[in-house]
């Protein structure tokens, strides 16, 4: 996927629903933002698209081709658990912590620094006061955690994920 970072504006955006033929897309975008231990399966993309759909939200351009996205279940629990990387199960319809980890906020390389990002979290976070979630979760490393305060996360200590061997830390948004 060649972008040319002259032809970015952020007026140029939308967001919509993932369909499986986005799957390569999706997946190029995945593999540029995380290691090979941290990075999704295309099984697991799969299995998100068709399972989550409804808290997996995508952002494209104006030729409506996927640059960024955020993904993950709706759980019970305030904190991210590592069963949650393994297995997808249906979200509830209201209620529940909408989960993202930095496995699953990704934005291609050449629309990254444009506040993509950030206006993926606040769509999230909107679309997640809609659907009555109690809040936000996600797990991040160190280095992310002050952009994820910028956009009004709050660290609440290490995780105890143990995903792809990394020291992760809790962040949640209460809504």
């Amino acid at each position: 996927m060649e972008i040319l970072m002259n032809q970015v504006t952020l007026m140029n955006f939308s967001f919509r629903r993932p369909l499986i033929q986005d799957l390569e897309q999706i997946m190029e975008i995945e593999r540029s933002g995380f290691s090979p231990a941290e990075a999704a399966s295309k099984e697991a993309m799969i299995e998100r698209i068709q399972v989550i759909n409804d808290s997996f939200l995508l952002v494209v351009n104006e030729d409506d081709q996927p640059i960024g996205y955020a993904v993950g279940p709706v759980i019970p629990e305030r904190y991210l658990y590592d069963e949650l990387f393994e297995k997808t199960v249906p979200n509830p319809s209201t209620g529940g912590y909408q989960t993202i980890t930095i496995l699953s906020l990704v934005v291609a390389p050449a629309y990254q620094k444009l506040g993509i990002a950030s206006t993926l979290l606040t769509e999230l976070a909107q679309r997640s006061r809609e659907a009555e979630r109690i809040g936000l979760t996600l797990t991040c490393l160190k280095e992310l955690i002050p952009f994820y305060e910028k956009n009004g996360y709050q660290v609440e200590g290490i995780s105890s994920s143990q995903h792809a061997g990394e020291i992760w830390y809790d962040l949640v948004l209460d809504l």
